[in-house]
């Protein structure tokens, strides 16, 4: 078969597979007239741009709840019209500037990615766990024009660069909410090109990086993730994960085209989830395992005072789900758990439903349609089902490159995602760990060189060495093991003290261990596993 040949056969095969699911969602159902043809309409015009996909929606259903937070509810239509006039109001700063946000899970958030993507704006998304230092970098090194972040974040605000415009977010009162009041209501166009998203990732250094994410992802993402997740619409989509974050940002992009009603809070508190699911009657959690553990740890006189039979579905991503959670959780709450490998590169990897759970509680699941994982020796040579190895990827999601220019390992058009694991024979996928020394806690990358940096600028420390242990709700926790100069004094809560202040706080090592010396071999280089050895 010709490569041409070969292409159209694919994009027949998409479009058969997305007819499939799209009709079992719902989104193909027959609807008012009108509608149907303004909201395809708007698709024509804009395409699958998140900005575009919230015209289309509001097109179609005005009147549907769209986000319901702390401060109340919002409609389709409303949200079209506020962040038309927010867009308006970011033009003042440029024809499409660089907004970088730094944003908890509420209306302003949503507002403010969907308007920099009704305006052509690259978007850069901070995580809220960074220090002021950190951000302050990130916000230089990325170019951004605008900040749009919390006013609890009222450091950061004070410390961006006076060239950057700085707005305060969260609130009725807040200059965001006064941005979208003030600004003129005219009809935004679709924009010339699109914008960019940029997600923070770590580079080899340890510092954050930032990975370009495409803005129009088309038809496959969707079919992806509704070939395993049985998302449906007019979900009641609780979304706790961050928005910051890939996964979170990724459930938003799902929930519009399926118009769905967007639960979020700004904070995450087990039992205030729990309360916030009987009280929406949500049908979707979107969560970190991190998340469900706490919510196990509610107890369980308090866990079962709430309603959650609503919730169908629990969706999960970030970082590791230890078995016994997802076994302990579907026992709890039912088999509604569902599990997404992937990374901020390769966006999602792979999908556990609960049937993979039940089977295999360990497993990340297998490859949704359009995805492909190999499992590659050293040598770039496939192995047995079975056989350990790193772990690369391929899906119709492309990684367009960090912005600093750097990019991945390729092998024969599957990039590397780090982690090394194997495939059964049924062809689901076991991670197995870092391929690296990187520490993955809670969904957030942490390289140990960047902690040793911090901690071997104290003047009491000789050396340090810093290494992942494993721990059942983060999936790792940092260990630090230090050398003391002679005569010198110092306590645990200082170490993670010092940390706390450089670096982010998923960073500060739970464990502090004082050691007379560091192992070394013969060369001098640290033997991290020994190290590895003492903390089991």
């Amino acid at each position: 078969m010709s490569g041409r040949s070969s292409e159209f056969g694919r994009r027949v095969a998409l479009v058969v597979r997305a007819g499939g699911m799209f009709f079992r969602s719902g989104m193909w159902r027959p609807g008012p007239p009108l509608r149907v043809a303004r909201q395809l309409n708007a698709l024509r015009r804009w395409g699958t741009l998140l900005g575009g996909t919230l015209v289309s929606t509001a097109a179609r259903d005005p009147g549907a709840v769209a986000i319901v937070d702390d401060e109340g509810e919002l409609t389709y239509g409303e949200v079209d019209a506020r962040t038309d006039r927010l867009a308006a109001a970011l033009g003042r700063f440029g024809t499409a500037p660089r907004v970088a946000v730094l944003c908890r899970n509420h209306r302003g958030m949503v507002e403010t990615l969907v308007a920099c993507s009704k305006l052509g704006s690259d978007t850069i998304l901070l995580n809220t766990g960074m220090s002021t230092e950190q951000l302050v970098t990130v916000v230089r090194e990325q170019e951004a024009e605008v900040v749009i972040a919390d006013t609890e974040f009222a450091g950061f605000l004070a410390a961006v660069p006076k060239t950057v415009h700085a707005v305060g977010a969260g609130g009725p009162n807040s200059e965001l909410e006064n941005l979208i009041a003030t600004a003129p209501g005219a009809r935004i166009a679709p924009p010339a090109k699109a914008g960019r998203t940029v997600v923070l990732s770590s580079g080899t250094t340890g510092r954050p990086k930032g990975a370009n994410r495409h803005s129009r992802p088309g038809l496959s993402p969707m079919v992806s993730v509704l070939s395993r997740i049985p998302y449906r619409v007019r979900e009641r989509m609780f979304i706790e994960a961050p928005l910051f974050h890939t996964w979170g940002y990724a459930m938003l992009q799902a929930a519009i085209p399926l118009r769905a009603t967007i639960v979020l809070r700004s904070r995450f508190d087990p039992e205030q989830t729990l309360r916030t699911l009987e009280a929406t009657r949500a049908t979707a959690l979107v969560a970190v395992p991190v998340m469900l553990q706490r919510m196990m740890d509610v107890p369980e006189s308090a866990r079962r005072k709430y309603d959650t039979s609503s919730m169908r579905i629990a969706a999960l991503s970030g970082s590791a789900l230890p078995a016994t959670l997802a076994t302990a959780f579907m026992d709890e709450f039912g088999d509604v758990l569902y599990n997404m490998y992937g990374s901020t590169e390769a966006s999602w990897v792979t999908i556990a439903t609960p049937a993979d759970l039940r089977a295999r509680p360990d497993t990340a699941g297998t490859p949704p349609p359009g995805t492909k994982v190999a499992i590659l020796d050293e040598s770039g040579e496939r192995v047995p089902a079975g056989t350990t190895g790193r772990i690369f990827a391929a899906n119709e999601m492309p990684f367009a490159g960090y912005t600093s220019g750097d990019t991945k390992e390729m092998r024969d058009g599957l990039m590397s995602l780090g982690d090394v694991g194997h495939l059964d024979e049924q062809g689901r996928l076991f991670v197995q760990g870092r391929d690296d020394d990187m520490i993955v806690s809670g969904g957030e990358n942490v390289f140990p060189s960047a902690i040793e940096e911090v901690l071997s600028a104290l003047p009491q420390v000789l050396e340090v060495s810093v290494i992942g242990v494993p721990d059942e709700s983060f999936g790792q926790r940092a260990a630090a093991y230090i050398a003391l100069r002679e005569g010198e004094d110092l306590d645990a809560d200082a170490v993670r003290a010092h940390v706390r202040d450089h670096l982010a706080r998923f960073a500060v090592p739970r464990d502090v261990h004082f050691v007379d010396a560091l192992p070394r071999n013969a060369t001098g280089k640290v033997l991290r596993r020994e190290l590895q050895d003492r903390s089991d």
